[in-house]
């Protein structure tokens, strides 16, 4: 999947594809035809980084709902051509959820748009994932001819249907169907259930990989081999050493982390990091040396892993180099450091912004600790992240600091994240945006109502409002 195009935040499909609340609040006034345009082109094209841990649908059928949308567009993407040649689960994901929220709504269209594409689409486990949660019993039962012709008869097909019944996030219609009255649906479906369980049960009982009767060389080489694949075992490998490796193996240990091949580098200063052991910072700097990306990717990411002083003091001393390990000092300032290291957290802040721009990984660190020390002079910073980033994760982060350093923050940003397609962001508002808005009063009201609305971001409307259910 190519990365999403994303508008620029002052448009209203930008604030639409990033999930601002101020995205919901243009859109409501604006032209209908031109805000269910830029709606439907979101959903179609999902405009997300990473679509498997950032929330857009309940944005998106909130939206929808206000609107009074048709689901022509949708219904056109699903069941056009490239279903077939593209089946991608991202290609349909977030329209299937966005449907998923509209049925529980009361969209009676979006259910039976849901029940057609779990028969027809190639995405259809998805659907039927949505449809567990919101159907009735009949219309899942209905499901169950269509759904087990996927899967022909002979062992091939079987083998097939175990292993979705297995794997399945919603368990419900297989279940149902197992105690479905017409035995050629219910044989099935347990045999499926049984077979799936065995094999889960095998793979318990055989897992890959290392062993405690291993040796400390043999967790090495397991590490390199890993290397030589293109897979990196290094943490888990690392593990392994916790169980085999004793006091008498540190030698040996250290100097792997010194001079050894890459996979037991890596394996070594991640065991020797979570050991807290002393010579560990000596052999981090050292790693910056080694000409590895692997090796000093690791070297970073262990020392970011400890918590002790000895550790915070050396990144005071390393937070000016114009490294990896330089950035890495930064972060462990901001997660570990004090008041006295606010002025460098800020550096280290205005750098990532200015040389990687408003959604460099290392910010998501780096915002968190300027919120945490409450660094006043890191508010514009911090503003201007909000508006641009693309990833409404950091984003709800970004909100946080502001909180904490920002005092325009309950009267500013606060009340259009009342609206944010993130329930972190959303109850983030709620604690903190000005009641003097009456927009503001209104939105509490409606989240409390809401049954789809996360049990946390209700807990701080509740905060808000009294018995009277008046905002205070």
């Amino acid at each position: 999947m190519f990365d999403p195009v994303i508008a620029p935040s002052g448009t209203l499909l930008g604030l639409l594809q990033r999930g601002r609340g101020d995205g919901t609040l243009h859109a409501l006034t604006a032209p209908r035809a031109e805000a269910l345009a830029a709606l439907d082109h979101c959903v179609l094209s999902d405009p997300r980084h990473d679509w498997q841990v950032e929330n857009r649908s309940l944005y998106y059928a909130r939206l929808h709902l206000d609107l009074n949308g048709r689901l022509d567009a949708i219904e056109a993407h699903l069941f056009d051509a490239a279903d077939v040649l593209d089946t991608d689960e991202s290609r349909t994901g977030l329209a299937l959820a966005v449907l998923g929220h509209l049925a529980s709504y009361g969209r009676r269209d979006a259910l039976e748009l849901l029940r057609r594409y779990a028969v027809r689409g190639s995405n259809w486990a998805w659907a039927l994932d949505e449809l567990a949660l919101r159907d009735d019993d009949a219309g899942l039962r209905a499901l169950a001819v269509p759904v087990l012709a996927r899967f022909p008869a002979g062992p091939e097909g079987e083998a097939e249907l175990a292993a979705v019944v297995r794997d399945s996030f919603e368990p419900r219609p297989w279940r149902l169907w197992a105690e479905d009255p017409r035995t050629s649906v219910s044989t099935r479906v347990r045999a499926a259930q049984e077979a799936g369980s065995f094999d889960r049960w095998q793979r318990q009982m055989r897992p890959p990989g290392p062993r405690p009767g291993w040796s400390v060389r043999a967790v090495f080489e397991w590490a390199q081999q890993g290397v030589e694949r293109g897979a990196a075992l290094h943490v888990p490998a690392a593990r392994c050493l916790t169980a085999v490796a004793g006091p008498e193996d540190r030698p040996e240990i250290v100097e792997a982390a010194r001079t050894g091949d890459d996979g037991a580098r890596c394996t070594a200063l991640r065991y020797l990091a979570d050991s807290n052991d002393p010579g560990t910072l000596d052999l981090v700097e050292a790693a910056q040396d080694s000409g590895s990306r692997l090796v000093v990717d690791a070297a970073v990411d262990a020392f970011e892993r400890m918590h002790t002083a000895a550790a915070v003091q050396r990144a005071r001393g390393w937070v000016h180099r114009p490294d990896a390990l330089g950035e890495a000092a930064g972060r462990v300032l901001a997660c570990r450091g004090g008041a006295q290291d606010s002025e460098p957290v800020l550096d280290a802040l205005r750098e990532a912004v200015r040389g990687e721009g408003p959604d460099a990984q290392t910010l998501w660190t780096l915002v968190d600790g300027a919120g945490r020390l409450g660094i006043a002079g890191a508010a514009p910073v911090l503003r201007h992240i909000y508006r641009e980033t693309a990833s409404s994760h950091l984003r709800g982060r970004a909100a946080r600091a502001l909180a904490a350093t920002d005092p325009s923050f309950p009267a500013g940003f606060a009340v259009e994240c009342l609206w944010d397609c993130e329930e972190t962001t959303r109850e983030v508002a709620a604690r903190h945006a000005e009641t003097g808005d009456a927009r503001v009063v209104e939105r509490l009201r409606r989240l409390a109502a809401d049954p789809a609305e996360e049990a946390d971001v209700q807990s701080a409307v509740r905060s808000r409002i009294g018995p009277d259910t008046s905002a205070v």
